[in-house]
């Protein structure tokens, strides 16, 4: 299967509410509509996750940000402009995402891809992506598709072909987190 019908599929089974295991513009990810609460949850139980721990959800570009923010900081834009590497924001005010995907305090953290894989599914889907960390959790994260473990494997509805042998390790993304008045905290450097 070429690219191009990989991405077609991805789109078709997100609509449909499926979970894929996908590659990212960092690490593997464990993937979903993030407006499709029933979905969302699926995630929590593949991963064993707390449901109290929020997760990230991927955008194509950034004039999506209003449209699942209540307000956009000045900062972010600029932020976002200026960095070298994937970089993933916390936000205040979310809107119009599944409310399982959403942190108790209202806060959602937000990551612009690059890469052709994710960008191209996300323009057609014209929807958000969970995005979380292909393991288990408590174990530490699979930086290549060869570490995932085999239990989220056998639990997503698809394996992505396109990059499973991709073999330079990458890391998880920046984590900043951004207040309304423009002051930010680095979580995850």
């Amino acid at each position: 299967m070429n690219l191009q019908e990989e991405i077609l599929k991805s789109v078709e089974l997100l609509r449909k509410g499926k979970v894929l295991l996908t590659p990212t513009d960092t690490i593997w990810g464990i993937s979903c509509d993030a407006t499709n609460a029933k979905a969302v949850q699926r995630i929590f139980k593949i991963k064993g996750r707390e449901e109290s721990k929020s997760m990230i959800i991927l955008l194509e570009t950034v004039e999506k940000l209003e449209k699942y923010l209540k307000n956009v900081p000045p900062l972010a834009y600029d932020l976002l402009a200026n960095s070298r590497s994937p970089l993933t924001i916390v936000y205040s005010g979310a809107k119009n995402l599944a409310k399982n995907v959403i942190a108790k305090d209202g806060t959602i953290a937000i990551r612009i891809v690059s890469g052709e894989y994710c960008a191209e599914v996300l323009r057609l889907l014209d929807r958000p992506l969970v995005s979380t960390s292909a393991n288990l959790a408590g174990q530490p994260t699979a930086t290549l598709f060869e570490d995932i473990n085999p239990a989220i494997i056998h639990q997503v509805d698809y394996v992505v072909e396109a990059f499973r042998d991709r073999v330079r390790s990458v890391k998880p993304s920046t984590i900043i987190k951004l207040d309304e008045n423009g002051l930010f905290k680095v979580l995850r450097p």
